[in-house]
């Protein structure tokens, strides 16, 4: 028998709904944001990696501001938002050439929300058969490179 190990979920897992405090809020020191996997920091919005990927390269843009659902943004946020997804989903297409992509928001915990809190947008590369056993009845990902791996292909698109 085969063991597939991803021993860093179990802190996923276990600290779910324990944070001190919000993930997304990020403030405006840049000092870390390498060891954040940020990408980009734009003016209403940042872009970071996934640090628990559905797909290699998952990413997600968040607005700095605190807010639980896009409706109370501006539209100066959304746009920036927008275009930031675009920029997005061209690196992926760049570095990795996707069969296709998930794009969207899960907007409270019924919905899928892991941070119901902070909305944010994810924007999720896809392969014909990423979604297979090991996915769907095993419970877990198999990603062929490490997170550093993905910043660093990714981080020069957004400069």
């Amino acid at each position: 028998m085969d063991y597939l190990w991803s021993p860093w979920r179990y802190q996923y897992l276990v600290n779910i709904g324990t944070a001190e405090r919000c993930v997304f809020c990020v403030g405006e020191s840049t000092q870390h944001d390498d060891e954040k996997f940020i990408l980009f920091r734009g003016k209403h919005n940042f872009v970071i990696l996934n640090i628990f990927p559905y797909t290699t390269g998952h990413l997600l843009i968040s607005p700095y501001q605190h807010l639980a659902d896009f409706s109370n943004s501006s539209a100066e946020q959304m746009g920036e938002m927008m275009d930031l997804v675009r920029q997005s989903k061209l690196a992926i297409d760049r570095n990795y050439r996707p069969d296709g992509f998930n794009l969207g928001m899960n907007l409270g915990k019924c919905a899928g929300a892991g941070v119901e809190h902070h909305f944010h947008f994810h924007v999720v590369p896809r392969w014909v058969g990423d979604a297979n056993f090991v996915t769907i009845i095993g419970e877990s990902r198999v990603l062929p490179e490490t997170l550093r791996d993905t910043f660093q292909k990714l981080k020069g698109c957004f400069e």
